[in-house]
């Protein structure tokens, strides 16, 4: 494992704060090891770093109780929601309470004529659109593992439908918060557009839990399309796939998804999701709108995938066959496993402008063989993001260094683009020396807002800043 930086710890406070919060809601709030374990970080290579207790809350009135003790005691707080981030995000550096938010998980409104929706932090995206699904309306971003929504917004998660539909931030309205005082706070209303004052709701969103913690979210849903239709097709390298894609956003064809699998991860989820595709590149994609409309934009793709070596094109509407591919691309991350039983899976993602995708995308699978590393790389390329899946033997410490070594030097490459060190896992411990990098003076401002707001550092400390 990655050793992770520690924080110095306040141990009066924390046995006081544990102490209280103990009386208030007894067996809401363990001390378990294997509780305590559990939230901290397991789905990254960072050192795990427990907290020395989790509670379970059920309302905001009791979250900004549990944080006004904390604060009263100077004890670091983690929001906790179903633990899929993947950069250190929940660890807990100096120890602390983590608040455990899934036990909210109440969809509080659905406003249908006006396309919105009020959720609690603890709701899971298939679980609203489970809930949506017979009122015609679903919400559109989609990061693979049923994330919470809280945690979602905390990490300005996006996904494969984000090159349509945008990512977290473009579809929160406004949230309700808990900040680092223990004060509640509403950040807007459910207008679609506001010009009143500062715009609190996007300072939170992506801000990890370090300025406060999410308790209730107004979000913006879609119409469940007419029609939807996904279409597939090969390509002789990564580079002409990436050249597809290119020319497909840029000749404007509203695609909702396009995924970008290499011959690796091609392999992986021919072996375990059972499917019979060619060992090449490939494109997933998936168009949205009436059977007329959906159906020409594929057959326009197949036109244009045609110029850059696009073969075994087709296209389906059929919902059988449209949910087993993608359902292939979300088993990616166990699929590519078995490309290396045994070995540890660590996922790291970029995003650069749309032009620099295909070179990026090509010096990443050559650096990967020069390190002599196994990387399957997926992305959603139709907004210039890619993960490469580093399949490490953690216990080989040598590999583990130049697994260290490739996603510094990814990090790089992608901010000499113009680029971002991530596109959507957000920066937590992981990625936070090669913030600085990329914003420059930029992370001064944000260290005088977090200074402001939480000036005794109680709010997740140790991620985003220094």
């Amino acid at each position: 494992m990655v050793q992770a930086t520690t924080l110095p710890r306040n141990e009066a406070g924390i046995e006081t704060a544990i102490g209280i919060l103990k009386q208030r809601f007894g067996d809401r709030l363990q001390t378990s090891a294997a509780i305590r374990e559990q939230h901290g970080h397991t789905t990254t290579w960072i050192d795990n770093q427990s907290p020395d207790a989790v509670v379970f809350p059920h309302s905001t009135d009791e979250v900004a109780e549990i944080v006004r003790t904390c604060a009263a005691h100077k004890v670091p707080v983690i929001p906790f929601g179903t633990g899929t981030s993947l950069e250190g995000h929940v660890n807990a550096p100096a120890g602390g309470v983590s608040v455990d938010l899934m036990q909210m998980n109440k969809v509080l409104a659905v406003h249908a004529g006006d396309l919105d929706c009020v959720v609690q932090p603890g709701v899971t995206r298939e679980d609203l659109n489970t809930h949506l699904r017979d009122q015609g309306l679903f919400f559109p971003i989609d990061p693979g593992a049923n994330a919470s929504l809280g945690g979602m917004a905390a990490t300005r998660a996006s996904g494969t439908n984000a090159v349509r539909y945008g990512t977290m931030k473009d579809n929160v309205l406004s949230l309700e918060a808990v900040m680092p005082d223990g004060q509640i706070i509403r950040t807007g209303q459910r207008a679609k557009k506001s010009s009143a004052g500062y715009d609190l709701t996007r300072l939170l969103i992506g801000a990890e839990g370090t300025l406060g913690i999410i308790t209730e979210l107004t979000l913006r849903l879609q119409g469940i399309p007419e029609a939807i239709t996904s279409a597939r097709c090969s390509f002789p390298t990564v580079d002409a796939a990436c050249q597809a894609v290119m020319m497909t956003i840029q000749y404007g064809i509203p695609v909702a998804r396009i995924e970008l699998l290499d011959d690796m991860s091609v392999r992986a989820a021919n072996a375990y999701s059972g499917l019979s595709l060619p060992e090449t590149p490939l494109l997933l994609l998936e168009f949205h709108g009436s059977e007329s409309g959906a159906a020409e934009q594929a057959e326009t793709f197949g036109q244009i995938a045609g110029e850059f070596g696009g073969t075994d094109f087709a296209a389906t509407s059929t919902t059988e066959e449209r949910n087993k591919l993608w359902q292939a691309r979300h088993d990616m991350y166990w699929a590519c496993l078995q490309l290396r039983p045994g070995a540890r899976g660590i996922s790291t993602d970029v995003c650069v402008p749309i032009s620099c995708l295909a070179d990026c995308v090509t010096r990443t699978q050559n650096k990967a063989v020069e390190l002599g590393l196994l990387a399957p790389m997926v992305g959603h390329v139709g907004d210039g993001n890619f993960h490469s899946l580093l399949l490490i033997d953690m216990d080989d410490a040598d590999e583990v260094a130049k697994a260290e070594t490739f996603v510094g030097w990814l990090n790089d490459l992608a901010i000499s683009m113009e680029g971002t060190c991530t596109g959507e896992h957000g920066i937590g411990q992981g990625k936070r020396p090669y913030l600085e990098r990329e914003l420059g003076a930029a992370t001064r401002y944000m260290s005088a807002i977090k200074a402001a707001l939480d000036p005794d550092n109680i709010m997740n400390p140790g991620k985003i800043l220094p």
